[in-house]
């Protein structure tokens, strides 16, 4: 998909969607910093090694090596400007690689043909395409041109090729609306269509997620799953839902400050302390275990004390971290829903080992902060053998007058 939509229909010309460029080796800016001895793999679908990207000869993204095997979901992550597009543009070929070499299927992509590379390799990037008196449906079709030669003439297998796209986004209704006059959103899913009609072997996408709906980005991402697990294809997409590249991509790989910080499995790189030095987020305001990003936590001796426990206390946490109030909570056990969310939202927080009753001690501990608070919320209903002397602290508070509500 390219930003300019002039440039698409010049495929009847040279028999691709992307504006020229070599894509591929470039003049060398820095020492390789690949920690492995390159072996060529036709497995791969596609390859970055030593990698410099940028604009003009400036380099803004350096040393980006990555392997791609087919039916693999990656993400891109990082703060804006931080060179996710330009990676991809690259990658596309729509921009001349400063250093390094981009590989598709084991070839470099400057030694590949215009034609076949549109035929490769589909591209949807963020730069919405001006139309004039095009309806969605010539939008979608001209993801086959690079398959119709010269006079872009679509037979029997282009047409079904657009049905199945068309159907696979769920923008059948909206073939014949004119693709000008539809919402951001609606948009996003037919240049998705567009990318899909082409049927890439690589698909590469630049914010895929962005103007849609909560339900619209699931299905997107399930369909990118789906697309990558059935059809095989290698899937990179750049992301800012840090949540999002958590449950669908298979490989992370975290851009900032002109380098690969880390890349790996989701569960390996998106850890609190890493998300927080990609984003220069404070301590505590990514969790992992949620996907989440909170607000910062209040600062100041707890004035709140929070009796909560199995998710129940998560969203009275939220209320008085919005609120700005400094609160203390327990006893939680230590991979308990509201123990791991208090982690980055109480100033104090008293656990106790999971699957343990709550002990003596722990209690004490929490009636001491708790009668140090002005006033107790108990978020529990009832209490069981796991936090049975919580009880205790709900007495206390009554006793001493602290309880609300």
């Amino acid at each position: 998909m390219t930003a300019h939509w002039g440039r698409v229909f010049s495929c009847r010309q040279n028999g691709t969607g992307l504006p020229p460029g070599d894509g591929g080796r470039g003049q060398n800016l820095s020492r390789s910093v690949c920690t492995k001895k390159h072996v060529p793999n036709e497995q791969n679908a596609l390859e970055l090694r030593d990698l410099a990207v940028g604009h003009g000869q400036r380099a803004l993204v350096r040393d980006v090596c990555l392997a791609v095997r087919p039916g693999r979901v990656v993400a891109l992550i990082g703060p804006n400007g931080s060179g996710k597009t330009t990676i991809l543009r690259t990658v596309a070929g729509q921009l001349r690689a400063l250093g390094g070499v981009v590989e598709l299927f084991g070839r470099a992509l400057d030694e590949v043909p215009a034609t076949e590379r549109a035929q490769e390799m589909a591209v949807m990037l963020t730069g919405r395409p001006s139309t004039e008196l095009l309806t969605c449906r010539d939008v979608v079709e001209a993801g086959r041109y690079p398959f119709t030669g010269r006079l872009g003439v679509l037979g029997e297998k282009d047409h079904e090729a657009v049905r199945a796209a068309l159907e696979a986004t769920g923008t059948a209704e909206l073939t014949e609306r004119d693709f000008a006059h539809i919402s951001d959103g609606q948009r996003q899913r037919v240049l998705l269509a567009r990318a899909l009609s082409q049927e890439p072997r690589v698909l590469l996408l630049d914010e895929p997620t962005s103007y849609l709906d909560v339900r619209s980005q699931l299905e997107v991402l399930q369909l990118l799953r789906h697309e990558a697990r059935e059809r095989g294809i290698a899937v990179v997409a750049s992301l800012h839902e840090v949540d999002l590249a958590q449950k669908a991509a298979d490989h992370v790989i975290c851009i900032r400050d002109g380098r690969v910080m880390c890349q790996g499995a989701p569960d390996e790189v998106l850890t609190a302390e890493r998300v927080a030095e990609l984003y220069d987020l404070g301590p505590g305001a990514y969790d992992p275990a949620f996907g989440s990003v909170e607000l910062a936590r209040p600062e100041g001796d707890p004035e709140v004390f929070v009796i909560a426990g199995g998710g129940t206390g998560a969203a009275c946490f939220r209320q008085l971290a919005r609120d700005g109030v400094p609160f203390a909570t327990g006893v939680l056990h230590e991979h308990d829903a509201d123990g791991l969310l208090a982690r980055s939202l109480a100033v104090r927080a008293i656990y106790e080992r999971d699957f343990e009753p709550v002990s003596e001690r722990a209690v004490a501990q929490a009636r001491e902060v708790l009668l140090g608070c002005r006033r107790v919320i108990c978020c529990v209903g009832g209490f069981g053998t796991m936090n049975a002397r919580n009880a205790e602290l709900l007495d206390a508070a009554r006793a001493a007058g602290l309880l609300s509500g």
